[in-house]
């Protein structure tokens, strides 16, 4: 089954590219414990640091738009991140009741 969000990003990814963007796909690979996404969910970031889609929220999703942006900087194909969050601090960083989240950031071209 395909899922009509996840192809929309994909598209304004091409469409990011076609205008000669660097773009960064950024995808949920593993979570424990309380994650706003599930596994699998997607954003998209350029070298501007426009960004569509969602991989959590709160400060975990600006971190990550930053690693993307980072990772084009630096010109490096890919990278895995990984944000682990105590209960006590949770809510800061968008993480609802404390958890982990695995985010793997790759340049698409």
């Amino acid at each position: 089954m395909k899922n009509s969000f996840d192809e929309k990003i994909l598209d304004e990814a091409k469409d990011w590219i076609k205008a000669n963007q660097k773009v960064v796909l950024a995808t949920v690979i593993q979570t424990w414990g309380s994650s706003p996404r599930q596994v699998g969910s997607r954003m998209i970031v350029n070298e501007k640091g426009d960004f569509s889609g969602s991989v959590s929220g709160g400060c975990v999703e600006s971190a990550v738009v930053s690693e993307c942006m980072s990772l084009i900087k630096d010109n490096k194909p890919c990278k895995k991140i990984e944000f682990k969050v105590s209960n006590e601090s949770a809510w800061e960083v968008g993480l609802a009741c404390g958890g982990e989240i695995a985010v793997y950031i790759e340049q698409i071209h």
